[in-house]
This record gives C-alpha cells, structure tokens and sequence, in this order.
C-alpha cells in the first residue's frame, strides 16, 4: 500500500458540506465497491483527497482537481503543474462526453531540427535532449485544472489547491516507489541545484519512512489559490519558469556526474500567455454495442484504441480460445499503431482522424491478420481514403514508438453520475530533471515526445517539431458509455504502452469474461509495430504466452506495463472502483459509503 496521511483532518476550506452518510475514513485499498461516487489512484493520500470532496458534496470535476492537485505533491515525478495532460468528462445532464486538451506547447521559436546538434548533423542522445531547457513544453496542467473548473464545477479552483497545499506543508512519508524514482533520477538531479536540495537532501535519495516537506510548492499553490492562474502564465510564477528554462540552475559542484551539455530552451513569457486549453470533439467508435469515447489529437489514444476495437470486432473473440484472442489483439494493435504513426500528429485534420475510425478501413485492416502466424514487424499503414473493396491496401512506413513511461491517471464518478477519466503527466519519470526554483515543482520534458528526425521515409512525419505545436501523446482516457450512460472509464500512464494497456483492459472486460479487477491485474503485452512484443514476465510464462511464441511472437520482458485505474457502474447505482493490486507499489480506489 502507498504511503497515506490523515488528509480528513485537513480543513478543506470547501462550501457548506452538505449531511455526510456514513462512510470508511478512507480508501481501504485497489478495488472497493459502493455508492455516494467513487475515487481510483495511484495514491491513497490522492484519493482520499477527492473522496472528501465527494462526500462535501463536491462533484466528479471538484473531487478530480483536488486528486490532481495532490498527486502534484505526492507523485511529483509523474504529474503537476509543470506539465500537461487531458481530461475527458461525461455530463450526466446533458448526457455528452467532452474533453480538454491541456497537452504543452512548444515554444513559437521551435523547428524542425531543435533535436539535431548543428555541429554533428546527428539528433541528440535521449537523456542530452531530455535533461535540458530544450525539452520542457509550455505547462498546461494549471490552465486545464481552471477550465474544468469554471466549466463543470461547483467550486472554484483554490477549493483544490489549498488541501494539497497543506499536504505539502506538512509532508508526506516517502516508500519504497518515490525513492527508487529519485533513484533513478539522481545523476540527472544532481546537476542542478533546486532539484538537488529538494529531493537529494544530503546528497542522496530520501529515506523509505521519512516526511517530505515542500514548502515552495505549498506556497506556490497559496499563490496560485489567492491571486488566480495568471500568476503562473504572465506574472511572478511564469518569469520563474522562463528563467529557469533559458538558465537551467546548475549545481555548482554536483555530486554525481553527467555526460552531456546541458543546454537552455527559448521558451519566453509571450509563448506562456498565449496558452490555450483546447475543448476539441471526442473520439467515438461502436464496440459491440457499446460507445467508446476518447481523446483527439494531438493524443493519439482514441483514434488507435479506437481503430484496434474497429479491427477486433470484425472477430468473434468471446467464442475463440483465448490465445486466438490475444493473438489478434497484438495483431490489431500493431495494425493501429502503424496508422498511428503514418498519420496522427497535432495537425492532422480532423477529416483524416475520423476517416481512421471507420468500418470500412477497419475491414481493411483486418484481413490482413493471419489467426495461423503473426505478421512480420513493423507492417505498413493503410491507406484511410474512403475506397475500402476487402484488398489489403498498405503504405510505406515505420515505427516509432514513444519513449516516456512516466505519466499518472485518476477516474472519478460521482453520485449524480458524471465521470472524469484524466490523464495527466510530465512525460519522463522526473520530468525533465529541473525544479522551478523557489517554486517546488519540476518542469516536463514533454517535447521529447517529437521525433527528433522525421520517420516515415518519403512520406511527411506528422510528429517532427514546430513553432506552438503540441508533440503526439499517447495518453488515453476513455469513457465507455452502455445505452448512453457511463458504464466503464478507465485510463493509465506508461508511455506508448498507455494504448495497448487501456486496450488489453477492454478486452479483458468486455471479450474475454474478466471482471474489472481481473482486468486490471491480468498479466500484459504491449505489441506498438515493433519486432518484438513489450510483455511482462508472467504473460511471456503464461500457457497462452507459450502458444502465442508458436505462432511466431517473439517477446522483451518488462517489469511492468502502465498503471491503471477504472470505474465500472454496476446495477442499482453501485460503483467499483479499480486501481492496480501491485504495479507501482500498488493503487488505491475507494467509495463514499
């Protein structure tokens, strides 16, 4: 279990609270079913965040921010307000699915060859563009947080950021996750001073079982709370962030050494005034009689989720064993993620987006699947043109799978029955690396999800850099309506693996006969068109793993593939809500009553 703080005596500083029903102190742990709304994680102090505002009588977009403004302090590798993310919301009033964009921005002096060192002629090494000013994309996490709020809400912003800004104050214990992430991260954080201070204190990680105190971020979100976002996208706050971009504040002496240039970014105030959260129309397909709504571009999650359901319907999976069943979801999956890749960018047209999304290409698709071998890696994308007569039509084309595995997901229903499914992130586990000073959070490195060079051959690459352009995302929130009520939303971090995990989720849930919590646990494979299947060790170990290698698979173990929370609405106004039972140190969901 993560680590957990007693956040009910925090005074929220909320409206009047509405009568309280009786109701546990907490989120008990990853899965928990009841009534009243309901709360998934990755951390217990997070949920019991939103879990108190729902039961203040706060709603799903209330309770979602005040999840979101914690896990900033909480989860400070994976989200805050230094990064980006995107937020799908069911309205339960108005019975639609709509989304906000808050993925960052390149700064308007960014081209094409910002990743490609002038004197070589070659792109830089990931961890030189990554542990950088170049990297770190205009924040639109805080811009996104305002929005759904004066939206959807029922309460202003700093109703969020003061609870979480107390749990900064005071501190919260560190496990086992957060100091391996530092970990990880300590050649990179040893190279400037703020991140250094903050989370090296001493020269080294924190310790399991001692407090972390931020005070700089719980002042910054006091700020933020009292004086509103512009302190952060024009005043003091967004100084501070360019500075910090154009003068990476490097340790005087690091304690570790690291073996590239670290070099400044052109991000400026103007680029952080101009902002703007975009409210761009879902994605929608038709799965066996459900709707599943998801992200637009820039992600590219609900058109390839979308595409890789369009590609397994056209099979009966309940009626095959399950190994033809999953063989034909790393097939769909890497048919959609070379679609993906040909195709989807910030500015691919909407025309081209939905033209992806349909039966006819779908069918397309699909009969290029073999059930008696897997197809040769990376196969070609299609050609979406609206002339689909039962021919395999493919391009030319290659992969290019994303490298980030950082990245967090919170889902929230509430008990008027709207839902948020939000997927938020600053790309790399640690950002990239450097903690705005004074300010207590780290800045992403978001623009690394650009491709450093174009990849698709002599076709355009919808992914290169640009001035305000947002780089491809592969976070995928999605909302499964049942009838034209919510019936299942889930999302998860993990890079590209987002796709095949949210995918591999559906599956699991609505093909192979899973309830949601085996799900969720079911071991993983992430097939992203590349020669060998991502999968984790008990997957590769599994009967159908084994099977599944006879049919020419051939596998790469990782540890572990995304984590992921969901909620399900079950009968008679329950709800089950969902987090991982292991995965990043185990999640934690829970229920008003």
């Amino acid at each position: 279990m993560r680590r957990l703080i007693p956040l009910l005596l925090i005074p929220l500083l909320l409206a009047p609270a509405a009568p309280a029903t009786a109701a546990p102190p907490g989120p008990a742990g990853p899965t928990a079913t009841g009534y009243g709304g309901a709360v998934a994680s990755v951390d217990p102090t997070a949920t019991a965040a939103g879990l108190e505002v729902l039961r203040h009588g706060g709603n799903a977009v209330d309770a979602a921010l005040a999840v979101a403004a914690t896990l900033g302090v909480t989860e400070p590798f994976s989200s805050g307000i230094g990064g980006g993310g995107f937020f799908v919301y069911y309205d339960a009033r108005t019975g639609r699915v709509q989304t906000l964009d808050g993925r960052e921005t390149a700064p308007r002096s960014m081209g094409e060859t910002a990743f490609v060192n002038p004197a070589t002629g070659q792109p830089y090494a990931f961890q030189e563009a990554r542990v950088s000013g170049l990297s770190a994309g205009v924040p639109g996490s805080l811009a996104t947080w305002d929005a759904a709020a004066r939206r959807w809400g029922t309460r202003p912003l700093s109703a969020a950021l003061r609870p979480a800004a107390q749990v900064a104050r005071d501190g919260f214990t560190v496990d086992a996750t957060f100091n391996q992430q530092v970990s990880d991260n300590a050649a990179a954080f040893a190279q400037f001073e703020p991140t250094a201070k903050l989370y090296l204190p001493g020269g080294a990680p924190p310790a399991v079982g001692t407090k972390l105190r931020n005070p700089d971020l719980a002042a910054t979100y006091d700020l933020i709370a009292r004086r509103g976002i512009d302190q952060f996208y024009s005043g003091d706050i967004g100084r501070d962030i360019v500075s910090t971009v154009q003068h990476p504040p490097l340790a005087a002496s690091p304690s570790q050494p690291w073996q590239y240039q670290i070099r400044p970014g052109g991000m400026t105030l103007g680029d952080l005034r101009a902002y703007e959260v975009r409210r761009p129309d879902p994605t929608h397909v038709g799965y066996r009689g459900l709707d599943v709504y998801g992200m637009a571009t820039p992600s590219s999650g609900g058109s390839t989720v979308g595409e890789a359901l369009n590609i397994l319907e056209r099979s009966d999976l309940h009626g095959l064993d399950k190994t033809q069943a999953l063989h034909r979801y790393l097939e769909a999956s890497a048919l959609a993620f070379a679609d993906r890749n040909r195709y989807v960018g910030d500015y691919t047209p909407r025309r081209t987006l939905d033209a992806l999304l349909t039966d006819g290409f779908a069918g397309e698709r699909a009969c290029q699947i073999n059930p008696a071998a897997a197809l040769a890696k990376p196969v070609a994308p299609g050609v979406p043109d609206g002339r689909y007569d039962g021919h395999c039509a493919a391009t030319t084309g290659g992969a290019a799978p994303d490298l980030g595995q950082s990245t967090t997901n919170l889902t929230v229903a509430d008990r008027w029955g709207n839902v948020v499914e939000y997927t938020l992130t600053i790309e790399q586990i640690g950002g990239n690396g450097i903690v705005v000073p004074g300010r207590g959070f780290l800045l992403n490195n978001e623009l690394t999800d650009f491709n450093f060079t174009p990849t698709q051959g002599s076709e355009p690459d919808p992914n290169l850099p640009g001035p305000g352009k947002r780089p491809r995302s592969s976070m995928a929130p999605t909302i499964v309506l049942q009838h034209g009520k919510p019936f299942l939303a889930v999302g998860s971090p993990g890079g590209s693996t987002i796709i095949t995990t949210v995918l591999q989720i559906l599956v699991n849930r609505l093909d192979l006969g899973m309830t949601l919590p085996e799900a969720l646990a079911a071991p993983r494979a992430s097939q992203r068109n590349t020669a060998s299947v991502t999968a984790e060790p008990a997957f590769i170990s599994s009967p159908e793993g084994q099977a599944l290698a006879g049919l020419h698979h051939t596998f790469t173990p990782m540890a572990e593939i995304g984590a992921a929370t969901a909620i399900e609405f079950l009968p008679h106004g329950r709800l089950l809500a969902c987090a991982e039972p292991v995965r990043r140190g185990s999640g934690s969901a829970g229920t008003v009553r």
